[in-house]
């Protein structure tokens, strides 16, 4: 595993002298240790021939494997020290920015007050890349839209409470002094939004009339969606939930339209199939179940 590692910085840094320094080895000490390693594989892993530093196809093979097994035994430490009561240990997770508005700070809250020991590596991307990050096992979970991932044999999905979408302009937007207000109205202005799933754009272009829904700008960043929208007469997307905090000042207004029906999207926290995942994840799913929870009878009650 030690040689492995090895070759796997050696692949990374694209040099014996950067690799050396890397893993703290004098470089005659590192070459040994990548000579040792072909030896033993009985196979030549770096093409020496060449200026620049080459893996050979049996290198390309042997990369592969190395990075699979040393993320694999970084895996089974971590979760070794977690088992001792989550005193120590790491979590990755993403989120879409939606969630990472609102739900998931919140619930990192709870966790990191119980778990102070436990380093967090949290990663806001869109659905897409979560999802590939998940399959690669670079991260335990990531809650976005779940509808995309249902019935899927790749995933297991835990669905949380809907949340309801809604568009939303700046505080002096021209709309706000119209009387009534359709989705023709709104779609005269240019659109701002996360970047949605293919069931979310899809629900989009129903309510819109449209045969596919493309925002003007789709961005990952949901602050920056919201500054988007404070400096312009866009229109931003968002679902109600992410809009309250943001909206405390009243820098924002949700726009009210006659003729929209209610816009749901449905997030859910989805995991590798088949796939346990450790304690701190355990834990952290549970945080985030109880502040969907929360948020969703606070906002029954709001609406009541």
């Amino acid at each position: 595993m030690r040689q492995l590692r090895h070759f796997a910085a050696l692949a990374e840094n694209g040099s014996f002298v950067a690799a050396a320094d890397v893993v703290g080895l004098s470089q005659p000490a590192f070459s040994r240790s990548i000579q040792a390693l072909e030896h033993s594989l009985d196979c030549q892993l770096v093409d020496r021939s060449s200026r620049e530093l080459r893996l050979t196809a049996q290198g390309l093979l042997v990369l592969e494997h190395a990075q699979r097994l040393l993320l694999g035994a970084h895996k089974l430490r971590n979760e070794l020290v977690q088992f001792n009561g989550l005193s120590a240990g790491e979590l990755r997770f993403g989120c879409g920015p939606t969630p990472a508005q609102a739900l998931i700070p919140e619930a990192l809250a709870d966790f990191v007050r119980a778990y102070p020991g436990i380093q967090i590596d949290w990663e806001i991307n869109h659905w897409d890349a979560l999802s590939k990050r998940l399959l690669e096992e670079q991260l335990e979970f990531f809650v976005a839209d779940a509808r995309d991932f249902l019935g899927d044999p790749l995933y297991q999905v835990q669905v949380l409470s809907p949340s309801i979408g809604c568009f939303f302009c700046n505080s002096g937007h021209p709309l706000l002094a119209r009387a009534s207000l359709t989705l023709s109205d709104v779609m005269q202005f240019p659109l701002v939004a996360p970047r949605l799933s293919p069931s979310s754009r899809r629900a989009m272009a129903r309510v819109s009339g449209r045969g596919d829904f493309r925002a003007t700008v789709e961005c990952g960043q949901f602050d920056a969606i919201l500054r988007i929208v404070e400096r312009s007469q866009a229109i931003g997307v968002a679902t109600r939930q992410a809009l309250q905090a943001p909206n405390e000042r009243g820098a924002l207004v949700e726009l009210r339209l006659d003729d929209l029906p209610e816009l749901r999207f449905s997030y859910g926290i989805i995991r590798r199939a088949g796939k346990l995942v450790s304690p701190a994840a355990q834990a952290m799913i549970a945080a985030i179940v109880e502040a969907d929870q929360r948020q969703g009878a606070s906002a029954s009650g709001a609406s009541q």
